[in-house]
């Protein structure tokens, strides 16, 4: 017999004016949800989650077709759905924070690179990234997660 799970809400036929675009790393999901809902007031959003999030975006190391396809997926999504607002995240430890929390795309990107090294490389990426063509009207917004010592989260507008 085949399960069947009815959701207590019904289908949002309003299209989102937003779009997320995160790294797939499941250990931040809450925290992102949390910053997106609590500070910034976005509940109603598109979301292009992949390895790296928006670093997915850039080369910034040896990926040279990967941020291509990226690009033209968040292309089309952002004129598809008429999306006003574009949030790119990074993630990685604070300047305190435990090496585990470096993005595992930004590592394998840059092997040898110190997590203060790869948070620079961040925030170039990120400027990089608000200077982009992306074929409609678009505010491009960027933070990074980053994950304290103490194990808290916090986000930074980059």
């Amino acid at each position: 017999m085949t399960q069947v799970h009815q959701t207590r809400s019904g289908w949002n036929t309003e299209r989102p004016h937003a779009l997320v675009v995160a790294c797939s790393d499941g250990r931040l999901q809450e925290n992102l949800d949390e910053f997106l809902h609590g500070t910034l007031g976005i509940t109603h959003y598109d979301r292009l989650y992949a390895p790296g999030g928006a670093g997915a975006l850039v080369s910034s190391g040896i990926e040279l077709l990967r941020p291509d396809q990226f690009r033209r997926e968040c292309r089309f999504l952002l004129a598809a759905h008429g999306i006003q607002d574009l949030y790119l995240i990074f993630h990685s430890p604070a300047d305190d924070g435990p090496d585990d929390a470096l993005c595992g795309d930004y590592r394998r990107k840059l092997p040898t690179a110190s997590a203060a090294r790869i948070r620079q490389r961040q925030h170039d990426d990120a400027a990089e990234l608000k200077q982009v063509d992306w074929g409609t009207a678009v505010r491009v917004h960027t933070y990074r997660c980053e994950v304290t010592a103490d194990d808290h989260v916090q986000f930074v507008e980059l």
